[in-house]
């Protein structure tokens, strides 16, 4: 079954954020767009690489009017030690969200049971709660948050222009589609 459009349910847990440990709940994912970002653990390889991609774009998340969240099966403080010691991790300025319970794995369906870890998984959740796209993959694969971006942008112009799709590698200020019968076998 697809998570697109369907609600974040409920859940409780505690991320590092600035220097403090806060706590992060579905209502968290409201009132703004929201990026969910899940690594398998703190202190690995890839993941730092991924959590510096993130920060380097950070500002234009915040312009976009989204907030991002690093999410791990790690607790806030394996990830309050790993923001201290890791010169990539320790950019980050948006939270670092523990999952020890694996509740938010299981929830997003990223969750390797018998690693204990999750994949590598990117939500992006509209103002409203709602997962508007996702993308799961192997974890000896990285991402790269430009194309995260581009898709959160995608996703609020739809959002903003209904009745308009954006087509392939469309960009904030490229054309988009209006769906009609005279499109059909005319593109």
């Amino acid at each position: 079954m697809s998570l697109i459009n369907t609600q974040v349910p409920a859940f409780s847990t505690t991320a590092f954020h600035q220097g403090k440990f806060v706590p992060v709940t579905e209502a968290s994912f409201k009132g703004e767009w929201s990026v969910v970002i899940f690594m398998p653990a703190a202190f690995t390889f890839n993941c730092p690489t991924e959590v510096e991609d993130a920060a380097e774009n950070y500002a234009e998340f915040q312009k976009a009017g989204a907030e991002v969240y690093i999410v791990t099966t790690d607790t806030h403080f394996s990830h309050k030690v790993w923001h201290e010691t890791s010169p990539a991790v320790g950019k980050a300025q948006f939270p670092l969200v523990g999952d020890p319970t694996h509740t938010l794995s299981r929830a997003f369906g990223v969750h390797i049971e018998e690693e204990g870890l999750s994949l590598r998984g990117t939500f992006i959740i509209n103002p409203e709660g709602q997962i508007k796209t996702m993308e799961v993959h192997d974890n000896s694969i990285a991402r790269d948050v430009k194309e995260t971006l581009r898709k959160l942008k995608a996703a609020q112009f739809v959002a903003k222009n209904p009745g308009q799709v954006c087509p392939a590698k469309w960009n904030e200020g490229a054309k988009t589609l209006t769906p009609s019968l005279d499109l059909v076998g005319k593109i």
